[in-house]
């Protein structure tokens, strides 16, 4: 490429002030300079010129007999991928048929990395408007990578339907698939969220959310249990927003200042943790494919739409709020305990958590010890006048269900709304229905319970293993 090529193509990239019209008239200038001289434009020309392409990621601009950009595509690999489009494969394909022989010239961009590739063709593409890219698969709509800044965690998602106030968007992109292979890219480096949950600073029930399997995985610094702040997360957004706007140089040149004088202040955990996301950055290009960076299934728990769903499903007047769940715990019949634990709006609160020694149980009985702790429970919110729960959540199936209900009968207690959740099949049970209620497994309100049933299941066997613990220091 000539000098003028590069300087246009580098004020592409870099995303420069101009408009898409301006941007056009210069990729036709840019197209005209290059192309004058001696040199004869056509399909052969081009066929010919792909061939000395790179074998490296990067971008190519499809030019007519005029110099205007009629198309751009990216590529892991240039000279491959460009020279596809003169085979005759491509004149047969009714995606590209109807303009291939418009083709007079082709030139390039080359990138670092297949991720950089991606992120040029969309700017080149909303700068440019080549009209042959307009046309999509399935005619739906481009797909947009969306940043909510308005949030005080922003998320990052990939949208059909961008929001027009409140937001940071890039693209339109030409792929979804490619759009998602460089955010779980992206990720590994930015560590920013991907849920839809709507996190409050001000919320202190939020440290006790557990998060998602992202954090355990270390994709995600997961401000959802406030293990980073909002000015620390706020600030890794803008390091990806700088990335995403073309100025790797500028950021790279930014982290390592910040690592040096992180690492002049003592602050050397800080500095390792800048270290190593220079890295990764630096090495992008080693990073393969972007379809092959598959990151494993997440359910994400949303509080409020889980909530929701109980009160749709369980036919509920009134959305709950408080939710509480029982699980027994034992080994061989020996300490037999219970754990209860509280949820409020969706979120567990800790202090609301309660143990159990169960007492009047011999060997292993889980229905009777059950019957016992819903029993004690309950008769001391009754006796106290405090407030119910809105719903109990029983670990187990029918028979544990109809082990609580009988504590309720037997102590005469009016129940507030009681299930079980059943570990096997993920059902539901309820009073009088002899049938479970199945969910599908992506369902917010199973989420929910499902939270609440593997939460009590946890606190019950810390306690136990506590108990267990001081028997043999007894001994």
């Amino acid at each position: 490429m000539s000098d003028r090529e590069n300087e246009m193509a580098a004020n592409a990239d870099d995303g420069a002030g101009k408009n898409g019209e301006q941007n056009a008239e210069d990729a036709e200038l840019l197209s005209v300079e290059a192309t004058s001289g001696d040199v004869v434009l056509g399909f052969d020309h081009a066929s010919t010129k792909v061939k000395s392409f790179p074998n490296s990621p990067g971008v190519y601009l499809m030019k007519d007999s005029a110099g205007v950009v009629i198309y751009v595509g990216k590529a892991k690999n240039l000279r491959s991928r460009a020279g596809s489009y003169f085979l005759k494969a491509a004149s047969e394909d009714a995606r590209t048929a109807d303009w291939i022989g418009d083709i007079a010239d082709i030139d390039f961009v080359e990138c670092e990395s297949e991720v950089d590739a991606l992120l040029m063709e969309s700017r080149l593409i909303k700068d440019i408007q080549p009209k042959n890219n307009k046309e999509l698969k399935d005619d739906k709509s481009f797909p947009y990578l969306m940043i909510t800044t308005r949030d005080e965690f922003p998320r990052v998602e990939v949208t059909r339907e961008p929001q027009s106030k409140g937001v940071k968007l890039y693209g339109p992109f030409t792929s979804a698939g490619a759009l998602r292979g460089a955010i779980q890219v992206m990720q590994r480096i930015f560590k920013f969220r991907t849920c839809t949950l709507d996190i409050s600073e001000s919320d202190e029930r939020w440290q006790w959310f557990r998060p998602c399997l992202l954090a355990s995985i270390n994709q995600c610094t997961a401000p959802c249990n406030f293990r980073i702040s909002k000015e620390d997360y706020r600030r890794d957004i803008k390091r990806l927003q700088t990335f995403l706007d073309g100025g790797k140089t500028k950021l790279l040149r930014d982290m390592r200042n910040e690592m040096k004088a992180a690492s002049q202040s003592l602050d050397f955990e800080r500095a390792a943790v800048l270290r190593d996301e220079i890295q990764m950055i630096e090495r992008l290009e080693e990073r393969g494919e972007l379809d092959t960076h598959a990151q494993p299934e997440v359910f994400y728990i949303d509080p409020q739409k889980g909530l929701a769903g109980l009160k749709k499903v369980l036919g509920l007047s009134e959305t709950p709020r408080v939710i509480e769940g029982v699980d027994i715990a034992h080994l061989g019949g020996n300490e037999t305990v219970a754990s209860l634990v509280q949820f409020i709006d969706g979120l567990p609160f800790k202090p609301g958590y309660r143990r159990f020694r169960i007492q009047e149980v011999k060997g292993i009985d889980d229905f009777r010890s059950i019957y016992e702790v819903v029993s004690r429970r309950f008769r001391g919110l009754s006796d106290r006048q405090e407030a119910f729960p809105d719903i109990l959540l029983i670990d187990g199936g029918k028979g544990q269900l109809n082990a609580a209900m009988a504590a309720f009968r037997d102590q005469d207690i009016q129940p507030p709304t009681v299930i079980s959740l059943a570990k096997r099949d993920e059902e539901i049970f309820r009073p009088g229905n002899p049938e479970p209620l199945r969910l599908s497994k992506s369902a917010f309100a199973l989420r929910l319970l499902q939270y609440v049933r593997d939460e009590s299941h946890r606190f019950a066997q810390h306690y136990h293993h506590i108990l267990r613990s001081k028997s043999s220091l007894q001994r």
